[in-house]
């Protein structure tokens, strides 16, 4: 059995072992960095017993990409990880649009777990085409 004092978690995207029949699961800063990506990739309204939890970053496909827009994402992603992710200290959210022709924002967290104070990042890469689209 697993002891870890970051925690544990189910592996994301979900995995099971057929042959133990168990789930695969992750630990330590590695389940951090998974819950982080579930929390950018989920819409609010998406989970039933937390309604709040969430982004929404879906909503800001359409959005020009201005000084307050990148803001308004900064702290949208503050807040869901001031509520949702109590493990971290969130140093730096940087929001890159230089690959917007391209259909790509990328949003770079710079945080450090609070037990261990180890300092770490999170790269996400929000694409606004649907993978559909591409060519």
């Amino acid at each position: 059995m697993n002891t870890s004092f970051l925690g544990t978690g189910w592996s994301f995207p979900p995995a099971f072992n057929n042959a133990a029949g168990t789930v695969e699961l992750t630990s330590d800063e590695l389940d951090i960095q998974r819950s982080l990506q579930i929390l950018l990739a989920t819409k609010k309204g998406e989970r039933v017993m937390q309604p709040d939890y969430g982004c929404n970053l879906d909503e800001m496909v359409f959005e020009p990409m201005t000084t307050t827009f990148k803001t308004y994402i900064r702290e949208m992603i503050r807040t869901a990880i001031i509520y949702y992710e109590a493990r971290i200290n969130l140093n730096n959210v940087a929001v890159d649009d230089s690959r917007q022709t391209e259909g790509v924002i990328v949003i770079a967290l710079d945080y450090t777990i609070r037990t261990t104070n180890s300092r770490f990042n999170f790269v996400y890469p929000y694409y606004m085409n649907e993978g559909t689209e591409l060519s």
